[in-house]
């Protein structure tokens, strides 16, 4: 029988819930695939991951070939520390002006739009890039980059005193709302699912374990994330202090505001449904 097919998102906000996985702390029965955000959403959506991060907008558009599951997301709850927006002038004097996207996203790309035209009042051109902040504002007046990008960009702004204004949209969303911010969820897929109870209610408690397990052991993912990054330890103890792993009651409510605002925008094509793994369905308002 194949292996379950289960995504990472290579970043360093996901080392807490699989550093014990990858560490043979907790049995896993399953292929681990790697990758940046934007491909475990595209493999997932094709059928080749069975449980994966995917960004929550991406789950907004796809609601209905997938269940959350329960206990986990990417979220923080204000500063954020790994999604930030590069600026050459104030972001309130962006109008008419060129913002380059990261081609890792989804989630972070919807909510820049959605502070651009519900908080700042911008109206900008978009045009998609490879991460690469020096390529970015030759081609554009601001960059948006996330994860080890953005926190190696942030780290070389502060130490190299560069003339960059740097945004971190988990601030400015709670600056706007007063909401959590939830970046991606743990998804799985119906047909799967459906198919395989008893395994899913295995990996289910695999993964919530392993994250438990994760937060008892910051002071080892910093030196990991440090040797393999080049960041510094103070940014990641900082880091893992901010980024968050739960999906409890107010980061949900604070999901469906984020899509209230990406169904005002346009982002997506309707409201949306939680449907978590065993639970009942939660609506927007």
């Amino acid at each position: 029988m194949t292996k379950l097919q289960l995504g990472k998102v290579d970043y360093i906000n996901c080392m807490p819930v699989y550093h014990a996985l990858e560490e043979g702390q907790l049995p896993l029965d399953a292929r681990l695939v790697k990758g940046p955000p934007a491909k475990l959403n595209k493999m997932f959506l094709d059928g080749e991951l069975d449980i994966t991060p995917i960004s929550s907008i991406e789950y907004a558009r796809n609601a209905n070939q997938c269940y959350i599951l329960p206990n986990l997301s990417i979220s923080s709850d204000g500063k954020v520390g790994s999604i930030f927006l590069f600026s050459k002038v104030p972001v309130t004097e962006l109008e008419g002006k060129k913002v380059a996207l990261t081609s890792s996203s989804a989630t972070s790309v919807a909510l820049l739009k959605i502070l651009f035209e519900h908080y700042y009042h911008v109206d900008v051109d978009y045009v998609t890039m490879e991460p690469n902040l020096d390529n970015m504002l030759e081609e554009a007046d601001a960059a948006l980059l996330i994860g080890d990008d953005a926190m190696i960009a942030g780290q070389r702004v502060d130490v190299e005193q560069l003339s960059i204004i740097v945004t971190d949209l988990g601030t400015a969303w709670k600056e706007f709302t007063g909401e959590k911010m939830v970046f991606a969820l743990w998804v799985i897929r119906k047909d799967y699912a459906e198919q395989n109870i008893d395994k899913v209610a295995v990996i289910t408690e695999t993964l919530y374990r392993s994250k438990l397990l994760g937060v008892q052991q910051l002071d080892t993912l910093v030196d990991i994330a440090s040797r393999k990054s080049g960041l510094s330890k103070e940014i990641l103890e900082e880091y893992f202090q901010l980024i968050n792993h739960e999906f409890n009651k107010d980061y949900r409510r604070a999901l469906i505001t984020f899509y209230d605002y990406a169904y005002k925008s346009g982002l997506i094509e309707e409201r949306v449904r939680l449907d978590v793994w065993g639970e009942d369905v939660v609506s927007g308002n």
